[in-house]
C-alpha cells in the first residue's frame, strides 16, 4: 500500500467513481505521494459498474476499469460493514456507503448526492460530506504542488495537456478548475 502523507480517509461514492475524468483525478491524488486514503465497497463499484454500462461501455471495460483500480489500490475495498447498514439514518438508497464510512474510520464522503447524507446522519460518526468540487479544492489549498502533479500525470496518461484535463473536470469540479486557473500555477 502507498503510505499517505496523512492518513485522511476518503469513502468515494460510485457517483464520483464513474465519470472517468473525476476518477482519473480523485485516484491520482491517492497515488504517491498520496494526500488521502481512498476507500470503496465491492457494492459501491458494482454501481460504478451499472453507471459505466449506462455510459455505453462495454462488459470487457467495465471489467478492465474496475480491475485497474482493484489492482492499484488493493487496500480501498471495505467488507464487514453489511450489519451496520440498518443503524444508518441517511437515506436508505446510500445508507451501505456511510456504513462502509463508519467500518472504514473515514474522515469524509466524497459524494455528489449530498442530500443522501444529511449531516445529522453522519455527525454520531464523526464524517464529513464533500462534493469531488469541495474535495478537491480542499486538496488543492492544502498541497497545491501535489495537486497539479497529479492532473499533469493524467495529462501524460492521456496524452493530452493539463487545459484539456482541467476542461473536462469543469463538469464535476468548476470552483476547483477555476481556482487552479486563476492561481497561475
Amino acid at each position: 500500500m502507498i503510505e499517505p502523507i496523512n492518513s485522511y480517509i476518503a469513502v468515494l461514492d460510485a457517483c464520483t467513481l464513474a465519470p472517468m475524468p473525476l476518477c482519473h483525478t480523485l485516484l491520482n491524488l491517492a497515488e504517491e505521494p498520496a494526500l488521502y486514503v481512498p476507500k470503496w465497497s465491492e457494492r459501491i463499484l458494482e454501481e460504478v459498474a451499472s453507471s459505466l454500462r449506462k455510459f455505453g461501455r462495454t462488459e470487457a471495460q467495465i471489467s478492465r476499469r474496475l480491475k485497474a483500480m482493484r489492482d492499484s489500490f488493493e487496500d480501498a475495498a471495505v467488507s464487514g460493514y453489511e450489519d451496520l447498514i440498518p443503524a444508518m439514518t441517511n437515506h436508505e438508497k446510500d445508507r451501505h456507503v456511510l456504513a462502509v464510512a463508519v467500518r472504514a474510520g473515514a474522515h469524509v464522503i466524497v459524494t455528489q448526492n449530498e442530500k443522501h447524507f444529511r449531516q445529522e446522519s453522519l455527525d454520531p460518526y464523526g464524517i464529513c460530506k464533500a462534493t469531488p468540487d469541495k474535495f478537491l479544492c480542499d486538496q488543492f489549498h492544502l498541497e497545491p504542488s501535489i495537486t497539479l502533479d497529479a492532473i499533469d500525470r493524467q495529462a501524460s496518461d492521456i496524452r493530452s495537456s493539463r487545459g484539456s484535463v482541467l476542461e473536462k473536470l469543469k463538469i464535476d469540479a468548476p470552483r476547483f478548475v477555476d481556482m487552479v486557473v486563476k492561481s497561475g500555477f
